[in-house]
């Protein structure tokens, strides 16, 4: 008999280990504005200004960078432990996380998914202050909410049934007759929890953090060029086929990419159906006919296991010339760029 599937409400946190915290600190805080919520010498909690969670990200000194872990919120705390025999049933490693081990998460549970990536369960946590209209008190760009995940893997089509199994919905895809390269999966009413992009994996392609508004992105432009900060920059402000989402992508000093970005659209209805795009349609890259820049499709943040060591990449099948399709483009790379 088939183990039911946890309640996912929606993406809620992620964990990335930094090298420098200072330095990480005066990108995140000092320029973006996201709210410091705790920190210390090897810790620093982070989260918009309309969220009242704990925090919705944490960053955490290490010795190498990348990506410790991403994290649903579930319903219950019944689905705490719906989460931990679902994936166990399947084969999957399965940890349990005690109440307090991330500061202001409850009990959880801790797993890695079938494509390698470190995932967690939660349901309980500390709230805080919410400061939607605590315009006093913002800065940089506002940073409101965290949004999604965007994860790079080489079997997409092995992703969204796994994730559509765990009671992901789809909201759009790129395609043709014979792959899926990109999927678009959400739990809450908006296009994306998860994103799956077609490359070298387990690796993060991004987390992402939804504004207000669009002239909130165009002031984090002006902040990094006003501090000759610029190279953060690394594509946009520009408009989405994929999601219409207006965007902007950045790096921070440890090479994570994070999407700030505002104006998608519902998707509650119970019969909501899937955009498809074709992977043909010039759009989908950006809808203004922007080229995506080449580390767009080559770079991510490494993922560790459950022991702590990084996952080892799996590379998507090539032939000398291979079609690889980033999260909202496509580009035409050899076998030797994808190594």
């Amino acid at each position: 008999m088939p183990v039911p599937a946890p309640d996912v409400v929606r993406a809620a946190d992620a964990e990335l280990a930094v090298t420098d915290l200072p330095r990480a600190r005066r990108f995140w805080v000092d320029a973006l504005g996201f709210e410091a919520i705790e920190e210390d010498d090897e810790v620093i909690y982070l989260r918009g200004y309309e969220e009242f969670l704990h925090h919705s990200l944490v960053l955490r000194k290490a010795p190498e960078p990348g990506l410790r872990r991403l994290a649903y919120r579930v319903r219950t705390p019944e689905d705490v432990q719906r989460a931990k025999e679902f994936f166990a049933a399947k084969g999957l490693p399965t940890q349990e996380v005690p109440a307090g081990t991330t500061r202001g998460i409850g009990e959880a549970v801790r797993v890695e998914d079938p494509l390698g990536f470190p995932v967690e369960f939660f349901h309980h946590a500390e709230h805080g202050p919410r400061h939607v209209q605590r315009y006093d008190l913002r800065r940089g760009a506002e940073p409101a909410r965290i949004d999604h995940f965007n994860v790079l893997t080489p079997d997409v089509q092995a992703a969204h049934d796994f994730y559509a199994e765990l009671g992901f919905r789809t909201s759009e895809t790129i395609e043709d007759d014979e792959q899926l390269y990109a999927a678009w999966m959400f739990r809450k009413p908006t296009v994306h929890d998860i994103a799956f992009t077609g490359g070298a994996g387990p690796r993060l392609h991004h987390i992402a953090f939804f504004v207000p508004e669009s002239h909130h992105i165009l002031r984090a432009c002006d902040i990094l060029g006003a501090t000759a900060d610029h190279a953060h920059i690394e594509r946009g402000p520009g408009r989405h086929g994929v999601s219409n989402a207006f965007y902007l992508y950045l790096r921070d000093p440890d090479g994570h990419r994070l999407e700030l970005y505002t104006s998608d659209y519902y998707t509650g209805d119970p019969d909501h159906p899937t955009t498809r795009w074709s992977v043909q349609d010039p759009r989908r890259r950006d809808f203004w006919g922007h080229d995506v820049v080449a580390s767009w499709y080559r770079e991510g943040s490494t993922a560790f296991g459950l022991d702590g060591k990084p996952k080892p990449l799996v590379h998507p099948p090539v032939s000398e010339e291979t079609v690889h399709v980033g999260a909202d483009g496509i580009g035409v790379v050899t076998e030797a760029q994808l190594q």
